[in-house]
């Protein structure tokens, strides 16, 4: 499906990590892995370290702490924001949102669109959509977009293909009507029949959490986790973003006009290294186009590592001018969506550290 949004822009962007960062190797000791791979997976795959929130901590406690800095370091209103939208895969609650329970713990006005949205890798790409489509309302001239997850919370410390890699972030976005900002043109794609690829098998209605489900067992190769936690089919992901990702590019830059050349930074979810490596080979464009250094540094946070990648490599640049850049998610659903968008003369592109 392919959207066009008239006249929004990006107006601001803050990423807030967790304090407490765990390096690769001192995780793979934990795990009968001999040194000598895990350096060499660390080279291939672009692992390092990851930033992992303390016990208890929740989503809306990042996006909290994100929104007072904001406020109080930046000067924005609270009243300013007419709509709250929080993409997140790991809630504070099953009930009620957590969107609705950031905008009270805030205090912000009661006159607002609060709404949580259930994704994953695909989250923050799908979240501006949201946030677009709410900007066209007459009534609505800014809208909050907080992407935020505690994925590792919800991943074994035993699965040693999960648990070294994930990391926990959140973003917020500020997204505003400009007159002057131009055509954003965007595609998004679904497939439900390969949800299995990547999912989290109990804690919802079908299979409620009990003491069966948080009982470990050996997933094979000596990797332990639970029905509770994260469980990845490694290869059918890789697969499914290899065939699918290069084509949805190249019919957003069909249907813009626009060519690979003219964009300046392709700016993707980033799973590890490796495989941003060959989708950028098989896009055909070069490596220096797009930023690989988030999962390497903070760890895979889901649809937050792409805010991530543009606060922690572009900031400079974006605060002076302009770039066209195109964004892309892909993961948990089967979702892929991409958006090919005018970003920079930010207010704010800052990294801010949760204690």
């Amino acid at each position: 499906m392919n959207l066009l949004f008239e006249s929004k822009r990006i107006a601001a962007l803050l990423t807030v990590v967790p304090a407490n960062e765990q390096s690769f190797i001192d995780d793979m000791k934990a795990f009968d892995f001999p040194e000598a791979r895990s350096r060499k997976l660390m080279e291939v795959m672009g692992y390092d370290r990851h930033r992992l929130v303390s016990p208890g901590t929740c989503v809306s406690d990042l996006a909290v702490f994100g929104f007072e800095h904001l406020f109080d370091k930046h000067g924005l209103e609270r009243d300013s924001l007419d709509a709250l939208i929080l993409v997140t895969q790991t809630p504070d609650y099953l009930m009620p949102p957590t969107s609705s329970i950031i905008q009270g713990r805030l205090g912000l006005k009661q006159d607002m669109f609060c709404v949580d949205i259930n994704q994953g890798c695909a989250g923050f790409v799908i979240g501006l959509m949201q946030a677009f489509m709410l900007l066209d309302q007459k009534h609505i001239q800014r809208v909050a977009l907080v992407n935020a997850d505690v994925i590792s919370r919800k991943t074994s410390p035993r699965d040693r293909n999960s648990y070294p890699l994930v990391g926990d972030a959140a973003s917020i976005t500020v997204v505003e009507k400009a007159s002057a900002a131009g055509t954003t043109h965007a595609n998004v794609k679904f497939d439900g029949t390969r949800h299995g690829a990547l999912m989290i098998p109990a804690g919802g209605m079908r299979m409620p959490s009990s003491a069966a489900t948080a009982e470990l067992s050996d997933a094979g190769d000596h990797n332990f986790r639970a029905l509770d936690h994260l469980t990845m089919e490694g290869s059918d992901v890789f697969t499914f973003v290899q065939t699918e990702v290069p084509p949805m590019i190249a019919s957003l830059c069909d249907d813009a006009g626009v060519s690979k050349e003219q964009i300046e930074w392709f700016l993707f979810h980033q799973p590890n290294r490796f495989m941003l490596q060959k989708l950028a080979d098989k896009i055909g464009i070069p490596h220096a186009k797009v930023p690989m250094n988030v999962v390497e540094k903070y760890g895979n946070s889901s649809g937050v590592t792409i805010p991530m990648a543009i606060v922690e490599n572009l900031s400079e640049v974006l605060n002076d001018r302009e770039a066209l850049v195109c964004l892309a998610g892909f993961g948990v659903g089967l979702t892929w969506a991409s958006m090919l968008m005018r970003l920079g003369r930010l207010d704010v592109c800052e990294m801010v550290q949760y204690a």
